[in-house]
């Protein structure tokens, strides 16, 4: 009879995760004290959503009652082909298609379900990047890989253009280990980062980074020390990503919903500032484009300009 981790395994398999793995869910001691260290140097900016519920990102069990088990899914989201040109506009990779969090959220679901169609009553709670959860972390303690200087995570079979997601189970699961720390002397990332982001190896100004700047800052103006150091970036930035070695392995993701939508490809900047709100909607309806609303890409194209 197959026993509960193979079958989990298995079947996230089945719906397209290409890496499970289990850790057992207790206090992340290390990463309370670099979170707090963290949050004191400021490097949160105005995301001041990161200082809420510190208890609960770091000790599942005060999250979901009667957590015993952290399993780490990771979904491929690199395309197959780069879709803008250097002189238009660019969106990360990751938002290329429909919302992940709409994607993945179902997947989860329909395997928590059949883990309690399998096994009976398994109480269980999805999380996919809009709960305080450190799902870096856990992805290190299950083995998916190890935290890049850029503070992604890295894996030798994909690279690190995958989203993460957790789900708690109240159910004990033999735990899987970490792995070794492969970035060597490797300082690509740290290199290639324009705003000078990554101010240590493995620490991130999340205040000096592009994904920041053109997603989460909703300020009206983009601090003008940043001017001509964006490298066209309007949504989201993969640059740390696009320079690491480890992204030779990437393999083109096979995920119908990720696949971009028609026209988005053409989208140069005078679309972008002459763009109305009705075919905004309309073509990022899904997408996590929608976050910016058309007003913040709008902000974003503009500070793009040249001049």
């Amino acid at each position: 009879m197959l026993d509960l981790k193979s079958f989990v395994k298995h079947k996230a398999q089945e719906l397209g995760f290409f890496f499970t793995g289990f850790s057992k869910a207790e206090f992340l001691e290390d990463e309370a004290r670099q979170l707090e260290k963290w949050l004191n140097a400021q490097h949160h900016g105005k995301m001041s959503y990161m200082e809420n519920h510190f208890d609960k990102r770091v000790d599942p069990r005060k999250l979901f009652d009667g957590a015993k088990t952290v399993i780490s899914l990771a979904l491929n989201y690199f395309p197959e082909e780069e879709i803008f040109d250097e002189n238009q506009p660019k969106i990360s990779k990751y938002a290329y298609g429909e919302d992940y969090h709409f994607v993945i959220k179902d997947k989860v679901k329909t395997l928590l379900q059949a883990m309690q169609d399998t096994f009976g009553e398994i109480n269980g709670r999805a999380f996919v990047d809009s709960a305080p959860v450190l799902d870096k972390a856990w992805a290190k303690r299950s083995g998916l890989g190890w935290m890049g200087k850029h503070t992604n995570i890295i894996t030798r079979s994909h690279g690190s253009f995958f989203f993460i997601a957790e789900l708690i189970i109240d159910v004990a699961i033999e735990p899987d280990g970490p792995i070794p720390d492969y970035c060597g002397t490797c300082t690509a990332c740290i290199d290639a980062c324009p705003t000078d982001a990554i101010v240590q190896p493995y620490v991130v100004d999340g205040s000096k980074c592009i994904s920041y700047l053109t997603i989460e800052l909703k300020e009206a103006i983009i601090d003008p020390v940043f001017k001509g150091q964006m490298e066209n970036w309007a949504f989201g930035c993969d640059i740390c990503q696009d320079v690491c070695p480890w992204n030779r392995f990437s393999k083109a993701h096979k995920e119908p919903r990720f696949y971009p939508p028609q026209g988005l490809s053409k989208l140069s900047e005078k679309d972008w500032l002459e763009m109305t709100e009705e075919v905004f909607h309309e073509l990022f309806k899904r997408s996590p484009v929608k976050r910016t609303m058309l007003e913040g890409m709008q902000r974003n194209v503009r500070f793009l300009k040249k001049g």
